[in-house]
């Protein structure tokens, strides 16, 4: 089992920066696949970017140049600093573990979420 609890939500406006970040414990944290996924209401799930152990990269395509995924292995931490957010960032945000890259609702371990608000 692995537990992830993420922090750093919040209200900001268009153009600021925020960082969250997702604590995990239990198993091994460098050998899993980390990702963040982002549920704005009445939409589903997203994608928005995962981190290998070894830390290689993907991005969806709506925020690479502004978002940067990192983890640090020896702290079992996972982030993700936004930039330049905009109203349409605005979403709960949930990181999530697995040994492998399935689609968004088979990930395996999920965290309860952090509401990001991006006013205009």
């Amino acid at each position: 089992q692995v537990q992830l609890v993420e922090s750093g939500g919040g209200l900001v406006q268009a153009g600021d920066s925020l960082r969250l970040s997702c604590v995990a414990s239990g198993r091994t944290f460098s050998y899993y696949i980390m990702a963040w996924f982002r549920q704005a209401p009445g939409k589903e799930r997203e994608f928005v970017a995962h981190i290998r152990g070894r830390g290689e990269t993907t991005y969806a395509d709506s925020v690479k140049g502004r978002f940067t995924i990192s983890r640090d292995n020896a702290k079992s931490t996972l982030n993700l600093q936004m930039n330049t957010l905009k109203p349409e960032d605005t979403a709960i945000y949930f990181c999530a573990a697995d040994t492998r890259i399935v689609r968004a609702r088979d990930w395996m371990y999920w965290g309860q979420g952090t509401q990001v608000t991006v006013s205009s």
